[in-house]
């Protein structure tokens, strides 16, 4: 990662010393945006607010295509598995030329982008069943769409947020967001089933287009400040210095004066110029070069922590996501689970992932962030095989509440340091390629894993199919071993300070250690 970006103060200082007053505001010279000392700025603020908006209304219409697929289209296992895993590879395959093409792209537009046209395609759902000419064949194509509008926004918005809050803001940005994740988590899919029940099966997905409109609207309200190029003041009456007049000798005549010429302002490295890549002017154009497409595989690849980290979580998440609409069809069809306690079941465990985020940059502190992402990856796989004992009435709830609070609060902890030592590893110039990169992987591989574990329901049952894959998740631990993340507490990784632009392919890795800030 680059160094931190240097602060170009715009607003009063006091005198004595030169200490800022304490709400001073400052111009990050990286993005161009005005911050205040005391915290993130408003930028943040906005960006936040449209990861709040968009995020409440996903988790609104949570299970919302299986629920229509099953009580709507009466689709069985494979069909509900089929349209998860449909969406999530053909979008994936889409997606794949996203993080080169990134790079020249203005990061906010893409996103406001990605924003609109999910807007768009989840609202066609509702309009047709309107009309009674909601299909099968469209909730896949709604599925295709929304799942390669996500990945371009997910390598946007991280890179983004990168230059928004910056390097000493990661961990707690990170945090933030994740608590409101999982806030949202908590509270959507229970007023979400609630409303199922209340107005239908299509209620929900009217949310989430709003969500994402309102994303939409809150990213156009970032509004990036020009940075000054003036010259150092150098004289009290702000005027440049000129030579006196100089004798140079009895018999030689008095030179005139040569006025100094005021400094010409220093551009920042590539790798720290942030402001280039977020613009809302005219992109600047580049031909791809031959494997570009192919970089942030290579980048993740030739990073020991990054890869231990890749192969764990997509691992974890293929499994653990192949199970969702299992979930559905055992819970919703087999057990006859109302809608609510389905929503109630995945809803109220997420205050784990509420307190774990908050605790994470307490744990960070106090153990070093690499020991406390071993020992939450490892505990995040441990319990999902519980699930395969899930019943009727208050019992079955009570179990699965009690699993998914475990793996959620686990999750709560390990997600917001897993996406800070991403961000803090990857250099400014490479982070669109590697976000692309592991989210498409991500999504690929969910794909994948989802058609299989569909098949295989189909032919043992959902339960049977639901353990297997929580057997699978006990043996995920051994993916982290190597890449330093047994390091000592207290320790720093500088490794990825040390770094400003490592070639692809030979990312210089530092010592390893904690993920500290």
């Amino acid at each position: 990662m680059s160094a931190t970006a240097a602060k170009v103060r715009t607003a009063s200082i006091s005198t004595t010393g030169g200490c800022s007053t304490p709400k001073q505001k400052l111009l990050d010279s990286s993005s161009g945006l005005l911050v205040e000392s005391s915290g993130m700025g408003s930028a943040f603020n906005w960006l936040w607010l449209a990861f709040t908006a968009s995020t409440v209304g996903t988790w609104l219409g949570f299970g919302a295509f299986p629920l229509i697929a099953i009580e709507v289209l009466g689709a069985g296992p494979a069909a509900v598995s089929g349209l998860a895993a449909a969406g999530l590879a053909v979008g994936a395959v889409l997606a794949v030329p996203t993080g080169p093409w990134l790079e020249h792209r203005s990061r906010r537009s893409v996103m406001v982008t990605a924003d609109v046209v999910r807007f768009a395609a989840l609202l066609s759902v509702p309009l047709c069943y309107g009309f009674g000419l909601l299909g099968y064949a469209q909730l896949v194509v709604v599925s295709v769409i929304g799942a390669a509008a996500n990945i371009a926004f997910t390598a946007a918005s991280g890179a983004y947020l990168k230059q928004v809050a910056g390097p000493d803001h990661l961990l707690r940005a990170n945090a933030r967001f994740e608590s409101t994740a999982w806030t949202a988590i908590a509270l959507g899919p229970t007023l979400g089933g609630a409303a199922v029940s209340a107005f239908g099966p299509v209620v929900t997905v009217y949310a989430n287009a709003a969500g994402f409109l309102l994303s939409g609207l809150a990213l156009t309200a970032i509004r990036p400040r020009a940075r000054s190029t003036t010259a150092p003041r150098t004289h009290e009456n702000n005027t440049p210095p000129t030579h006196a007049p100089t004798p140079t000798g009895p018999h030689e005549p008095i030179r005139a004066p040569t006025p100094t010429r005021a400094p010409t302002p220093t551009r920042a490295p590539a790798s720290t110029r942030a402001a280039d890549h977020i613009r809302d002017g005219p992109p600047v154009r580049a031909r791809p070069r031959r494997g570009a497409l192919t970089d942030g595989w290579r980048f993740i690849g030739a990073d020991a922590r990054l890869r231990v980290l890749f192969r764990n979580t997509i691992a974890v998440n293929s499994l653990i996501m192949a199970t969702e609409p299992l979930l559905a069809v055992l819970l919703l069809g087999e057990l006859g689970w109302p809608a609510w306690q389905y929503g109630l079941a995945f809803g109220l465990p997420c205050v784990g992932g509420f307190v774990g985020a908050q605790l994470a940059p307490r744990f960070t502190e106090r153990y070093g962030g690499a020991r406390v992402l071993l020992v939450a990856g490892v505990l995040r796989a441990l319990t999902p095989v519980g699930l395969v004992f899930a019943a009727p009435g208050g019992k079955g709830l009570l179990l699965v509440v009690t699993v998914e609070l475990a793996v959620i609060t686990c999750m709560g902890v390990f997600n917001p340091l897993l996406a800070t030592e991403r961000l803090r590893r990857t250099p400014d110039d490479r982070i669109g390629r590697v976000l692309t990169a592991w989210t498409v992987t991500n999504a690929a591989a969910i794909a994948g894993v989802t058609a299989l574990w569909g098949v295989l329901a189909a032919v043992v049952g959902a339960r049977a199919a639901i353990g297997i894959a929580g057997v699978l998740l006990l043996v995920t631990p051994l993916l982290l071993w190597g890449g330093g993340l047994r390091g000592a507490p207290g320790v720093r990784d500088r490794g990825p300070h040390a770094i400003q632009r490592p070639d692809i392919g030979r990312p210089a890795t530092g010592r390893s250690g904690s993920l500290r800030h």
